[in-house]
C-alpha cells in the first residue's frame, strides 16, 4: 500500500509539473517553449490556441480581468507548479491522508482576480478527493481548461472533476470564498458539511521612511496588480509621522494607464467627487486618491495610510486586527514575519488564503 501512495504522489506531482511547463509559455502572446518534448507539443496542438483565445477575451467576461493580468497570474501559477516546490509542499502532510477514502468536495469560486479558483482546485485533486467548482458568473472559464488539459495527461482525472451552473447537491465538504456578507448565506447553507469559509480579507504595508525605490516599486506592485481587488492586495499603509508620499506616488506611475480603464476610472472619479463634496483631505494623484483613513480595506481607486511615530507601534496595530489580514508587507528587520515588498501578488503553494490549511483540512475529511 505505501509504494502505491507514494507513486500516487509523484504522478500527480508529474502531472501539476507538465500543466505548470504549459502555462508557463504564456507570459507573452504567442510564445512557444522551444525544447522538443513530445507530451508538450501534443498539449499545445490542442490546447495552446484556445488558452490564448481565453486570455484575449477574459475582459469580455470580466472587465477586470485585462490580459496583462491575466497572463501575470498563469505565469505566476504555472512558476510554482516546479518539482521541488511541490515535493516541499507536500511533505509536510502524512501520506495517511491518502489512505481515505474519496470524498467529493464542492468549491466555490470567487471571480474577484485571475486564477483564484486553482490553489483549491490543486489541493482537492491532489489529496485524492474528487472536485465539484462552482465557478463566478464572472469567471473567464479558463479553470475548465486547465481541467480538461489535466484529463487529457492523466486520464484518472476524468470523473474526478465536474463544474456546476446551478445548485450544489451531492458533496460531503465545502471550501466557499466570498465577501462577508456571502459567507453568512454559505454559513447557512453549508454549516452542516465540513467547510472552509473564507471571508474579506485585506492587506497592509508597513513604511520606515527609508525604502528604495526598488522597494516601492515592488510596493507598488502589491497595492496596484489586479486593480487592487485580491485578498493579498495592499490597501492600507502605515507610515513615520512625516512621511512624504512624492516618490511612491511618482514610482506609481507605472500603472497610470489605469485612468484609461473604463471601470477603474469611473471608480476613481466617483471617489474623488465624494472626498471633494464631503471637503475630506486626501492626496490626488490623478488617478489614485491617499487618504488617512484607519480601514484595513479601501474602495477602488484608494489608498488608505495610518500614521505612528514607529515600527513598533505599527506592528501592535496590527495585530490588533490580524484576523482580517492576508498579507503584511515590509521590510524583515521590522519583523520576520514580513513578506518582502513585490511579493505579496506571488503566492507559495504553502500561502493558504485565510491562513487556513487547506491541505490539512482535506486530508482529515
Amino acid at each position: 500500500m505505501g509504494t502505491e501512495i507514494r507513486m500516487s504522489i509523484i504522478t500527480q506531482i508529474e502531472v501539476f509539473e507538465k500543466l505548470g511547463v504549459f502555462l508557463g509559455q504564456f507570459s507573452n502572446p504567442g510564445e512557444q517553449e522551444t525544447r522538443r518534448m513530445p507530451w508538450l507539443e501534443e498539449l499545445n496542438s490542442m490546447f495552446f490556441r484556445p488558452v490564448e483565445s481565453v486570455i484575449k477575451s477574459s475582459h469580455i467576461h470580466n472587465p477586470w480581468f485585462t490580459e496583462e493580468n491575466v497572463r501575470y497570474a498563469i505565469k505566476i501559477t504555472g512558476r510554482s507548479l516546479n518539482r521541488e516546490s511541490m515535493t516541499s509542499w507536500l511533505s509536510n502532510y502524512s501520506p495517511s491522508g491518502y489512505e481515505k477514502k474519496p470524498k467529493t468536495v464542492a468549491v466555490v469560486i470567487a471571480g474577484n482576480i485571475p486564477m483564484v479558483g486553482f490553489h483549491d482546485m490543486m489541493c482537492v485533486l491532489i489529496s485524492g478527493h474528487n472536485l465539484l467548482a462552482k465557478l463566478s458568473a464572472r469567471d473567464d472559464g479558463m479553470l475548465q481548461i486547465i481541467a480538461d488539459i489535466l484529463c487529457f495527461l492523466d486520464d484518472r482525472f476524468e470523473g474526478r472533476i465536474s463544474f456546476e451552473e446551478g445548485r450544489l447537491k451531492d458533496f460531503d465538504a465545502v471550501i466557499a470564498t466570498g465577501s462577508d456578507n456571502t459567507a453568512r448565506y454559505f454559513e447557512y447553507y453549508f454549516g452542516k458539511y465540513p467547510n472552509i469559509i473564507r471571508k474579506n480579507r485585506n492587506s497592509v504595508a508597513i513604511l520606515d521612511g527609508t525604502e528604495t525605490d526598488e522597494e516601492l516599486k515592488g510596493l507598488a506592485d502589491d497595492v496596484f496588480r489586479y486593480f487592487g481587488l485580491g485578498c493579498r492586495s495592499v490597501s492600507k499603509l502605515y507610515i513615520p509621522e512625516n512621511y512624504n508620499f512624492e516618490r511612491f506616488i511618482e514610482i506609481s506611475g507605472i500603472y497610470k494607464h489605469f485612468i484609461n480603464h473604463n471601470h477603474w476610472a469611473n471608480n476613481y472619479e466617483y471617489q474623488r467627487a465624494i472626498h471633494l463634496i464631503n471637503q475630506s483631505p486626501h492626496l490626488d494623484t490623478g488617478f489614485f486618491l491617499i487618504r488617512e483613513d484607519t480601514s484595513p480595506s479601501s474602495p477602488i481607486s484608494v489608498i488608505n495610510y495610518v500614521k505612528t511615530e514607529d515600527t513598533e507601534i505599527a506592528v501592535n496595530l496590527i495585530k490588533r486586527e490580524i484576523d482580517k489580514l492576508q498579507c503584511i508587507v515590509g521590510k524583515s528587520s521590522i519583523q520576520e514575519f514580513m513578506i518582502p515588498f513585490g511579493k505579496a501578488q506571488n503566492p507559495e503553494l504553502n500561502d493558504y488564503p485565510d491562513n487556513v490549511d487547506t491541505l490539512e483540512f482535506l486530508f482529515n475529511l
